[in-house]
């Protein structure tokens, strides 16, 4: 596979995206499984993993940590702070917290964790509204002078925001859900992160698997299933949205590709420095999705493709309301 320059990391140009292991799709595989699986990934040429806190919350870090290790130093690893999980229980709690000395505490744990003596990109997974990002970035800066973080990340934030960190610690990357039914990046995001050289992971690039056609309005979602109670997953929005899927298919057909491999080359083809991060459970899954980076969309093809979109209207909010409130602050 090849690579592109995320700000100033060197990365596989597909990511592999790990929060699928920690039951937020449903029952999660046994450990084995999962292992066997990001390892496969590696193998077929991913070099950039994604993780958490937050899954779990914990769980997922251990995994990739223990998945990595035989590749630790071919690999860059990615997890994310940001939320008020209880230290000694690992509850989850509603809020946020970014607090520094919060951030630092969570940070040793997270190496410990993770069995890593350094993180290559730390995200703040939302940006905390009780604490100015002046103060984030400068923990985060602190960090990395001591070797504990080599790049700063920040998930879902507003390109004001994302300026201001980026005058007190360079930003390496921006990560925030993006794909062709999400486009809320291409207004501000995108063209700050063109601007300043920061790299740009769109999260979900696949629309939680509903752009790979293998989700209709029939399909059951488990109580479990974090899209069980989606607005954008509704019965009602996923048979009104069937359009979006269609004329991924019609291209897919075109180019002997499947939806999936679409939907990321076409991510690919938007910028050089776009890195989307995909995720399954599945090995096969995890093979066809790479092809995509084979997928090539003329400039003819992105604009059928645009102007099939254009007649679409998406129902549904992309995520509930109150996590929605944690976006683009």
């Amino acid at each position: 596979m090849q690579t592109r320059q995320l700000g100033p990391l060197n990365v596989s140009e597909i990511g592999f995206g790990t929060m699928s292991f920690a039951s937020a799709y449903g029952e999660a595989p046994s450990q084995e499984e999962a292992i066997r699986v990001i390892r496969g990934a590696y193998d077929l040429g991913v070099t950039f993993f994604d993780t958490a806190e937050a899954y779990g919350p914990w769980t997922n870090e251990v995994l990739v940590g223990e998945a990595l290790a035989p590749v630790r130093n071919k690999v860059i690893v990615v997890t994310k702070f940001g939320f008020d999980i209880d230290p000694e229980t690992g509850v989850r709690g509603a809020g946020l917290n970014s607090r520094p000395d919060h951030i630092v505490r969570v940070v040793d744990a997270m190496l410990k964790r993770l069995n890593m003596d350094h993180i290559d990109l730390l995200y703040q997974h939302r940006v905390d509204p009780t604490v100015p990002i002046e103060d984030v970035a400068g923990t985060v800066k602190e960090l990395i002078e001591a070797g504990k973080v080599k790049h700063f990340g920040m998930s879902e934030a507003s390109a004001a925001t994302i300026r201001r960190a980026y005058a007190v610690q360079p930003v390496a990357a921006i990560q925030s859900e993006y794909s062709l039914w999400t486009r809320e990046p291409e207004a501000e995001v995108l063209p700050l992160c063109e601007e300043l050289g920061i790299g740009f992971v769109p999260w979900s690039p696949l629309g939680a698997g509903f752009l790979t056609g293998m989700i209709n309005a029939g399909t059951e979602l488990a109580p479990t299933d974090f899209r069980s109670w989606s607005p954008r997953f509704s019965a009602e929005a996923r048979e009104a949205n069937q359009g979006v899927v269609d004329l991924l298919r019609d291209m897919a057909a075109q180019k002997g590709a499947t939806s999936a491999q679409i939907a990321l080359a076409w991510l690919l083809a938007r910028k050089p420095f776009i890195v989307p991060i995909f995720g399954t459970r599945k090995l096969a899954r995890v093979e066809e999705n790479l092809g995509a980076a084979h997928v090539q969309l003329s400039a003819g093809d992105i604009e059928t493709i645009e102007a099939s979109f254009a007649k679409l209207e998406v129902q549904g909010a992309r995520l509930p309301e109150a996590v929605l409130k944690m976006s683009y602050l």
